[in-house]
């Protein structure tokens, strides 16, 4: 019996991201792999960064010259705030930085 993963949501500059880390390390094939996964998975919710949001993280990002944040961080942040979610799947800091939890 396969586990069902809880819902996720991720967006069009993370997605970016993932795919571009695998494929810059020479893993292609990987890079694919993966995203076709996040992209079909039933459990993966996908926001498309339009203008809007695109403008609102840049708003965000200004707002913190304290911070070494992405222009992808605060944009995921204005998406975690409008979802109303607590937790961020991340590596480093910035999401507790910013007031969410994170995992692993």
């Amino acid at each position: 019996m396969r586990r069902r993963l809880p819902p996720l949501l991720t967006t069009s500059y993370v997605f970016d991201e993932v795919v571009t880390y695998f494929n810059s390390r020479g893993y292609h094939a990987k890079a694919v792999e993966v995203g076709n996964r996040l992209l079909t998975s039933p459990s993966v919710q996908f926001v498309q960064v339009d203008e809007g949001l695109f403008r609102e993280g840049w708003h965000y990002f200004q707002q913190h010259q304290d911070k070494d944040y992405s222009l992808t961080d605060c944009i995921s942040f204005v998406v975690m705030k409008r979802f109303k979610m607590e937790t961020a799947f991340a590596f480093d800091q910035h999401f507790v930085q910013a007031g969410f939890k994170k995992v692993p």
